[in-house]
């Protein structure tokens, strides 16, 4: 049991040390981890992780973090050593170099830097929205099972249309998504 925090932790610092772009941008680094690299969780479970950690107050990242962490030890401290390590890397960081921050950040090699990391970040997000564009969640045309392909496409474009141009506040539309999975399924 203490290799498997060990692990734990050491999986979930490096994710936080290396989550740029915050928790969406870390989800494709908790998938590989968690879901590829050790098998703590399946890929239809960390669908959930996603889904729920979404829905309860607080960053995707930390509350994937505490899950996952319940969920690989079945204790409260897989939960707490898991937050515990994603957080670690960005306070120590944060305190590191928020005073270089301050000092520098109109200095050109500063802002090279953020340059070059804003890209990375929205390739991380499009990595993290990809790996949950799967048959668990849509269904498949491939498996028989048309109605629920349709229904899952229908909801995704719905929803997509509500956030970017109808700017429809995110909670009404999970709420709403949620209604329609229950009255449709």
């Amino acid at each position: 049991m203490t290799l498997l925090y060990l692990q734990l932790f050491y999986t979930f610092f490096k994710i936080g040390l290396f989550g740029f772009g915050g928790g969406y941008a870390m989800l494709s680094l908790i998938q590989g981890e968690i879901v590829s690299r050790y098998e703590w969780l399946t890929p239809q479970e960390f669908t959930d992780i996603v889904a729920v950690s979404q829905m309860t107050p607080g960053p995707i990242g930390i509350n994937s973090a505490t899950y996952v962490g319940y969920a690989a030890t079945g204790s409260i401290w897989g939960s707490v050593i898991a937050t515990f390590a994603v957080m670690l890397p960005s306070f120590v960081l944060m305190l590191t170099i928020s005073r270089f921050i301050l000092k520098y950040r109109e200095h050109p090699i500063f802002i090279g830097i953020f340059a070059g990391l804003r890209p990375a970040i929205v390739g991380l997000l499009a990595a993290a929205a990809l790996l949950l564009m799967t048959s668990d969640n849509f269904g498949s045309l491939r498996d028989g099972n048309d109605y629920t392909f349709i229904i899952s496409i229908a909801i995704f474009v719905g929803v997509f249309i509500g956030a970017r141009y109808l700017r429809i506040n995110p909670i009404l539309l999970i709420l709403l998504s949620g209604l329609i999975g229950l009255l449709v399924y």
